[in-house]
């Protein structure tokens, strides 16, 4: 049987442990083929590159099933070039991460980790953004490698349904095993954020943004329910931000 084509990429660039991590599941189960930031791209979002060339480098390895390209541009940028520019045909699946750091809640709107699987999945590709809880460089991926390949295999027997991708999250977990996996809605939180003004010796005005993050939500249906008592969270989500519980509302006012 065909091996599925699979395409990796990121948003902490493409030397990055957890893509390393990442690629390393992925060549037991595929076909790897990957597209990566060559530099650390966090909280890109969708951003993508239209005022400046992009360029790409092929990275020599010494296996025949997978293959690397370091691209100059987002992770958007990695999945639209891969896309059509590198794959001789769509793949069975893209997967993005493992980021270093959470995904969950609000966060998914500014990743370019989550970014980079939504526009696989507007491209009509299965996708799943994997994220674990620990922005250390030298994160422990080990215990967690077996939750991703089980749910990559999910993925690709049984497909998602049309117009989802999953957000997948992991908890940080030293002492512990992992509970099991929730599926999730995305919990109602923000940032509360300010800006750490400073001066340049030259006495210019600069700007460190800050934040802290806050959780509103008590539901324990949520993602961070989830991750705060040791699961991992799965929750889909799609490209189609339309507001469809506000159809009705605003169609029965006058417009005038």
């Amino acid at each position: 049987m065909e091996r599925p084509l699979i395409l990796i990429t990121n948003d902490d660039g493409v030397s990055a442990p957890g893509i390393r991590a990442l690629i390393a599941v992925m060549s037991e189960i595929g076909e790897v083929i990957v597209v990566a930031p060559d530099k650390p791209q966090s909280a890109m979002g969708h951003a993508i590159t239209i005022n400046n060339t992009l360029h790409l480098n092929k990275i020599s390895k010494e296996t025949d099933s997978i293959t690397e390209y370091s691209c100059s541009g987002t992770p958007v940028d990695c999945v639209k070039i891969a896309v059509h520019e590198i794959l001789k045909r769509k793949p069975d699946l893209c997967v993005s991460g493992i980021n270093h750091g959470s995904n969950s809640s609000i966060n998914v709107i500014y990743s370019g980790t989550m970014s980079a699987a939504v526009e696989a999945g507007i491209e009509g590709i299965q996708a799943i953004g994997f994220s674990l809880l620990d922005y250390d460089w030298d994160a422990d991926f080990e215990q967690i490698k077996s939750y991703i390949k089980n749910i990559t295999l999910e993925v690709l027997n049984k497909k998602l349904p049309e117009g989802v991708i999953l957000n997948v999250n992991f908890p940080k977990l030293k002492e512990k095993e992992i509970k099991g996996i929730k599926i999730c809605r995305q919990a109602n939180a923000i940032w509360m954020e300010k800006f750490d003004k400073r001066k340049t010796p030259q006495g210019k005005d600069y700007y460190w943004l800050t934040g802290e993050f806050v959780n509103q939500d008590k539901g324990e249906d949520t993602d961070e329910w989830a991750l705060a008592n040791g699961f991992v969270s799965i929750v889909p989500v799609q490209f189609d931000l339309t507001a469809h519980h506000a159809i009705q509302n605003l169609t029965n006012r006058d417009w005038k």
